[in-house]
């Protein structure tokens, strides 16, 4: 190679020569300079210092370019990559190819759960959590999102040990296959409690409905398993405190029982969720896990199983990552059984029956291993209220018409006063009846604790509910006053009857998801109208259907305005009515396939004009007529 290089002082003269004819050199290539300088020094022997100043480098880059060309030739004044040979903390290829196929198998585990996974199978060394991030996100099996603060950056809220604090909450979205229900399926409710500091699930009861009786159950069954816990901590609802009950607060059985058996029972905040966050996060795990994959469970029991499965593998072999993976069952201690016995659990008379079941004072170790739980029985009941539940009561109605019991008031009108009354009246409903008759039904808002009140001033025991089971799934009747706007309200929905029947009382049969208006024993229209079984059940005035009349085929009636011109618009239409008729009220009788003009005041033919509009009648009233002065 250098015996064939041309000589440094030959390429000066050849550049300074071009120069001298006004012609400009092709820019060289950074090889090409780097190989002229290298020249320089070993062909020229011009010194290292000045070869340097010239080219813009520091010696010993030139020295660089030198030894490399020596062992390379020109191939060694390329530019190479910087990348080192080897990386001592790369992660192997099969630990990269587990990672991947244990996140496609489980699509729910994060980099986190995945490095424990690794662990407990045996890779040594574990990744880091951020690098199995990257893995991930390389190999798209999640998506890159901006970076959170540091878990370190956040304050925990917790208690330092278990039994201190349990948090108690509600949840829906459990459903049961139903054919008499809407849509098929019927929901039901869980009652969920967790311990604080352990993340242990110490309640999981699927209840038909989430009466404060059984709240309660489910909390007292929690009591005898595992023991008092110092504190519980649960929202407002209804089933918890009577604090913002109206007109007067109470104190609801949930309350009497954390009072008798000393525990201190906390309330969050008016629309804080937050405050409970532990149980509302447990809501989310259950709810993806399981209720998600399921679907309708076939009936309670089976809801139930399902249930226990579920959380007697969260609480003993399911990771927590607040628990330093460990099983919340890991920092679980509930209260020993000889602590128990000396100070014995109160119960509520309406509740004495829980009392004795075998197997509650067992400590939760010696339970794991049993395929399902004792239950309680009124925490799996049927959906009938129970005996002990409900009271009927007797009630004359005052002058005023508006009657009043435990601060509910319920009116009957004037025109019943003296009558008396006979109330039927549960946690979630109040039916009235006088002489046998069935009158209305209306939500209640009464508690276990208005109910124990009324029993002492002589309430009897309820007899089956007055309303027929016969029709409780099958079509009801409601009668409504349809509004100026020509609507009426069903549970908070607006159906539109007609503006011509302002002011007029009408009958809405619900069937299924239909709402079938009549008007005078006549069916006039059919809409759609979809409400929950339970919206359904507490409908105002709600009586069993009677047959469905026919519908009614007479033309549609409406009043128009006719113009200086003589012309007036109906369902899109023009129709010609003549200027004798200029600014008078017509009335249109809008049929098949022609529309009969009628003079208002003698209800007299004016003419006939063929239909050309398929359009229907949305406005019954005439525009801009001050019914206070008579038209001429």
């Amino acid at each position: 190679m250098m015996g064939n290089a041309p000589v440094p002082g030959l390429l000066h003269a050849i550049t300074a020569a071009w120069e001298g004819l006004g012609l400009m050199l092709v820019e060289l290539s950074v090889v090409e300079q780097r190989y002229h300088a290298v020249m320089e020094v070993l062909s020229a022997g011009v010194p290292v210092v000045e070869v340097a100043e010239r080219y813009g480098v520091s010696r010993k880059t030139v020295h660089a370019w030198i030894r490399r060309y020596r062992v390379e030739g020109l191939a060694g004044l390329i530019d190479k990559s910087h990348r080192p040979h080897r990386h001592p903390w790369q992660i192997a290829a099969e630990s990269e190819a587990l990672i991947c196929e244990m996140r496609r198998n489980h699509a729910r585990w994060g980099p986190r759960r995945l490095g424990h996974e690794l662990a407990r199978v045996g890779v040594s060394p574990v990744p880091s959590r951020s690098s199995i991030y990257r893995i991930l996100v390389r190999h798209q099996l999640i998506s890159p999102v901006t970076r959170k603060r540091a878990r370190s950056d956040y304050r925990r809220w917790e208690r330092p040990a278990s039994m201190q604090l349990w948090q108690i909450d509600i949840m829906g979205s459990v459903f049961l296959t139903d054919p008499a229900a809407s849509g098929g399926v019927r929901e039901v409710k869980l009652v969920s409690g967790i311990d604080d500091h352990s993340r242990y699930a110490v309640i999981a009861t699927v209840v038909p409905r989430a009466t404060s009786r059984a709240v309660c159950a489910a909390f007292l069954d929690a009591l005898h398993r595992f023991g008092v816990p110092e504190q519980v901590l649960t929202d407002n609802g209804i089933q918890f405190t009577g604090k913002y009950v109206r007109p007067r607060a109470g104190e609801v059985l949930f309350d009497q029982i954390c009072r008798h058996n000393g525990i201190d029972h906390l309330l969050t905040k008016i629309r804080s969720p937050t405050t409970t966050g532990k149980i509302e996060r447990w809501h989310q795990s259950i709810q993806t896990e399981l209720l998600d994959e399921h679907g309708p469970f076939a009936d309670l029991p089976a809801a139930q199983l399902a249930v226990d499965e579920w959380v007697h593998q969260y609480n003993h072999s399911r990771p927590h990552q607040a628990r330093d993976m460990d099983p919340p069952a890991a920092h679980f201690h509930p209260v020993a059984p000889q602590r128990r016995a000396v100070l014995p659990l109160w119960t509520p008379p309406e509740l004495a029956s829980i009392d004795g079941v075998p197997g509650l004072d067992d400590p939760p170790s010696e339970r794991a291993a049993e395929p399902e739980p004792v239950r309680l029985a009124p925490a799996v009941s049927t959906v009938a209220p129970d005996p002990l539940d409900a009271v009927e009561i007797d009630r004359v109605v005052p002058a005023s018409g508006n009657l009043g019991v435990c601060g509910q008031q319920f009116w009957l009108g004037t025109h019943r006063a003296g009558h008396t009354i006979t109330l039927w009246i549960d946690t979630t409903t109040v039916h009235l009846s006088v002489g046998g008759m069935h009158l209305k039904t209306l939500p209640s808002r009464m508690t276990t604790t208005h109910l124990a009140r009324l029993r002492i001033e002589g309430a009897r025991p309820a007899a089956p509910s007055p309303i027929d089971p016969a029709w409780t799934g099958g079509p009801i009747e409601i009668s409504r006053t349809v509004n100026a706007c020509g609507n009426v309200t069903v549970a908070g929905q607006y159906v539109s009857v007609g503006a011509q029947h302002a002011g007029r009382r009408v009958i809405l049969r619900l069937d299924g998801d239909l709402a079938q208006v009549i008007v005078d024993g006549t069916l006039t229209r059919t809409t759609a109208l979809s409400i929950t079984t339970a919206q359904r059940n507490r409908l105002r005035d709600a009586r069993a259907a009677r047959p469905r009349p026919q519908p009614d085929h007479q033309p549609a009636r409406t009043q128009r305005k006719v113009s200086a011109r003589g012309t007036t618009m109906v369902i899109g239409q023009k129709v010609r009515v003549g200027l004798p008729h200029a600014g008078k009220i017509v009335t249109i009788e809008i049929g098949e396939s022609v529309l009969d003009i009628y003079d208002e005041p003698g209800n007299t033919l004016i003419t006939q004009t063929p239909r050309t509009s398929t359009q229907h009648l949305a406005r019954f009233k005439a525009y801009g007529v001050n019914r206070t002065r008579t038209t001429g």
